[in-house]
């Protein structure tokens, strides 16, 4: 058996992070009821002009400059011609002969090492609708909501050669996007989308292969199980001749583990591209350019390294805190208020992830004032406000905006250094105790922790755990 290698390339469509659509003011945010965001703009009704939301092309700009690529200073928009019943005007508005952003380079590492993926372009257009398969009235309903909402199509090169290499390279792209706030990158909502391109060839031919394209992946292992999957059917193909091998799309089905025949793989004539003379040049001059180029974030890697470098935080906390763009910036302004790096990262990895994940959000979804939370970290380090009443007060600010000391003179959470009013307390619980004071003196330390645990009760948790302590023991 000869041996194979597989090419394969990418095409990545990320929904972007715009409140309106691309062309009209219709809302592009995710859910609704169906039809509720269109107008007749987005439902291609005839002498509707399009009108370029300018936020779209400062993401795809962005999302340019993360990538490395080249930004094309005047980019246009196509029309790409094809029939389908969610796209109402039988075309997509699109871009083809001058892109936003072209000749990029993703740099992945996996367990063979580092390597280049180069991007080929990326291009802004406009979403597809939605159709909805009723089974109980056996019919297919079309839903608009989605119809024209900004995305842009990331193009690779046929650099990538396995499975590992396609999941490092979606968790690269994905991580800097998030970061510089481009998406949300979600594939279970559909705002980051992958259509594999994939062939196969014997190792040492310079030709490529048959290629076959393969949609309906809404996951990272779907995508794997699909490349494992249609590279064994190209090479049981080549080796046996099970099959003749032909250019076309094929469906992935996930839940029966097989790709299926959808249609023949389209050409760019096909698709009969011209200019979209409804929409105008997009002339990006160097103040805006230089005002988007100004705006980009700060690195994950480099983040990383300031984190353990600079702030000496280990290697665990950088990590996880640079995961998410909205964490590392809820930690540096904690950080700036409270000067404790490393209570603000145990913080926002314990306490705050306990909160999010209660609430069944992502770290991304993490919104509450970071200056906030480094104030509240202050009143914990000093002995203001107990670790459990701090708890509390977070709680609180996912729901509203809060002063946190305010909020624990409003709400009796500021430890008491009123040692009269602790020693009553302790007294009477040691009184209403005896057996528990009993087994102490006979040696059982948990004893003590039960006529602890009372009195911090009674106490609402207001109270120096040591000065507690010693009472206790002196009254005992």
């Amino acid at each position: 058996m000869k041996e194979y290698e597989i090419v394969i390339g990418l095409e990545v469509h990320i929904e972007l992070a715009t409140n309106s659509k691309i062309f009209c003011s219709c809302s592009a945010k995710f859910g609704g009821e169906q039809n509720e965001h269109v107008c007749p703009a987005c439902c291609g009704m005839p002498g509707m002009l399009p009108v370029v939301n300018r936020r779209v092309v400062d993401l795809g700009m962005t999302a340019g400059m993360m990538l490395g690529c080249h930004i094309n200073r005047t980019t246009t928009f196509d029309k790409k011609s094809y029939y389908y019943p969610d796209l109402p005007g039988s075309y997509q508005t699109t871009q083809w002969f001058a892109p936003v952003a072209v000749n990029g380079t993703v740099k992945i590492k996996t367990s063979k090492g580092e390597k280049d993926i180069r991007i080929k372009q990326i291009h802004m257009e406009e979403d597809a609708g939605k159709l909805v398969h009723d089974d109980w009235t056996d019919t297919t309903l079309v839903d608009f909501n989605r119809t024209s909402v900004p995305l842009i199509e990331i193009v690779s090169q046929p650099d990538l050669s396995s499975a590992e290499e396609v999941v490092a390279y979606l968790e690269r792209l994905r991580s800097l996007l998030r970061f510089a706030k481009v998406s949300e990158c979600r594939m279970e909502q559909g705002s980051m989308r992958c259509d594999v391109n994939l062939s196969v060839r014997p190792v040492g031919q310079k030709e490529y292969g048959v290629r076959t394209e393969m949609k309906n992946m809404n996951s990272i292992s779907a995508i794997e199980r699909a490349i494992a999957y249609e590279s064994a059917r190209h090479i049981d193909a080549l080796e046996h001749g099970t099959e003749e091998l032909v250019q076309e799309t094929r469906r992935w089905d996930d839940i029966k583990g097989m790709s299926f025949a959808m249609r023949n793989k389209e050409t760019a004539g096909d698709y009969r591209y011209f200019p979209d003379p409804n929409v105008m040049p997009v002339v990006i001059d160097d103040a805006w350019y230089e005002s988007i180029e100004k705006s980009l974030p700060e690195f994950p890697e480099k983040k990383r390294e300031r984190y353990i470098t600079e702030l000496g935080l280990g290697e665990y906390d950088a990590e996880f805190l640079t995961e998410s763009r909205a964490f590392c910036d809820a930690f540096e302004e904690a950080y700036a208020e409270c000067g404790l790096a490393k209570e603000a990262a145990n913080w926002l990895i314990t306490n705050c992830m306990n909160v999010l994940n209660r609430k069944q959000m992502t770290a991304d979804m993490l919104n509450i004032n970071g200056k906030a939370l480094g104030a509240l970290i202050k009143l914990v380090s000093d002995g203001t406000v107990s670790h459990a009443n701090a708890k509390k007060i977070l709680e609180a600010m996912f729901d509203e905006d809060i002063d946190p000391k305010k909020y624990a003179e409003e709400n009796g959470y500021i430890v008491s250094n009123d040692t009269g009013k602790i020693e009553d307390v302790v007294r009477a619980i040691v009184a209403a105790n005896p057996k528990s004071v009993a087994d102490y003196k006979s040696g059982k330390e948990k004893a003590l922790m039960a006529i602890f645990g009372q009195c911090m009760r009674e106490l609402k948790g207001n109270c120096d755990p040591n000065l507690l302590r010693e009472l206790i023991l002196k009254n005992i």
